[in-house]
């Protein structure tokens, strides 16, 4: 099966990184898949959801990560997601999350909201 190789960074970290047949993610654009021999692109991230289909050495599963702005580029079967924040779903404190989401939607602050919301949605998308 075609791979291609996948490094997720967010501006404090590595991410994640390995192989993968497909990963999906939202851009400026709209929803985005890429797969082995994409044509080359450069584009902005969007707050969202970033779903890796993962094959390789630790087998084939899905890793779904929360990521907040940054850029996506591929060429050569190398897809780099730059992101500003990005998080595995792991890794996210559903109570935490969803505690930031009220005191989001009640002082009116619509940025930590979606920050919230894709969060949660991150979790959802990987169960």
């Amino acid at each position: 099966m075609a791979e291609l190789h996948v490094e997720l960074v967010a501006a404090d970290r590595q991410v994640w990184s390995g192989e993968a047949s497909l990963v999906v993610a939202r851009t400026s654009s709209g929803d985005i898949g890429v797969m082995p021999g994409h044509q080359p692109l450069l584009g902005v991230l969007q707050s969202g959801p970033v779903t890796i289909r993962t094959t390789g050495e630790s087998g084939d599963g899905t890793v779904v990560a929360a990521v907040h702005g940054g850029f996506i580029s591929f060429a050569d079967n190398k897809l780099s997601l730059l992101a500003e924040i990005a998080e595995l779903s792991d890794e996210i404190d559903v109570q935490r999350a969803e505690r930031a989401l009220e005191r989001a939607k009640s002082d009116a602050d619509a940025a930590a909201e979606r920050r919230a919301d894709v969060r949660l949605r991150a979790v959802a998308g990987a169960h």
